[in-house]
């Protein structure tokens, strides 16, 4: 069994994260834990959801090149720690669940062992209604995360793989399936 980097992206609100603790569950692979300047959100433990920085230690991370990717959205820095990377892909596959500029990056650093899956809403009225639902940003992060929608849908065409989630289940299967044949 080849492991993989498996990133997943899509726009905010698609449940990127429900698809991947889905597959984390089920020792489909590991996920990795980034590191990020934002703020944790309720029940987020430093070290399980994210390493939460400052701004200043994250720019200090950044200039010793200690990120596989990194990038700034939304006003926030993300990245995914090298070392972290690394030594999981030794044991097993890696889940990056990163932004669309972060999945081209990761790509064009390991093209041979990174596989993109784009995932997308069945529809903008279903993304605007999950974002509502969740409650999770103010009503002008949540325009500001569907302003980039547009942005996002306009990527996948460089991902290796589109899954609907339109129905959570199938589109953990199809993301499972996907991950199956790409590691054998």
């Amino acid at each position: 069994m080849a492991h993989k980097l498996i990133v997943i992206s899509g726009p905010s609100g698609v449940g990127k994260g429900t698809i991947v603790k889905q597959l984390v569950k089920d020792k489909v692979a590991v996920k990795s834990v980034s590191c990020t300047t934002r703020a944790p959100r309720a029940g987020e433990v430093n070290g399980r959801e994210y390493f939460f920085l400052t701004r200043e230690e994250f720019l200090g991370c950044a200039a010793r090149g200690e990120f596989f990717e990194y990038d700034e959205h939304f006003g926030n820095l993300y990245g995914t720690p090298v070392s972290f990377v690394k030594e999981q892909l030794k044991k097993s596959s890696v889940i990056l669940e990163i932004d669309v500029v972060g999945g081209r990056n990761a790509k064009s650093l390991l093209p041979d062992s990174c596989v993109l899956i784009f995932i997308k809403p069945p529809s903008m009225q279903a993304l605007v209604e999950r974002l509502s639902h969740r409650g999770t940003e103010s009503g002008i992060e949540r325009d500001e995360r569907l302003g980039r929608v547009q942005y996002e849908a306009e990527q996948e065409k460089y991902y290796d793989y589109v899954v609907t989630n339109d129905v959570l289940d199938e589109a953990v299967a199809r993301v499972k399936e996907i991950i199956g044949r790409e590691t054998r």
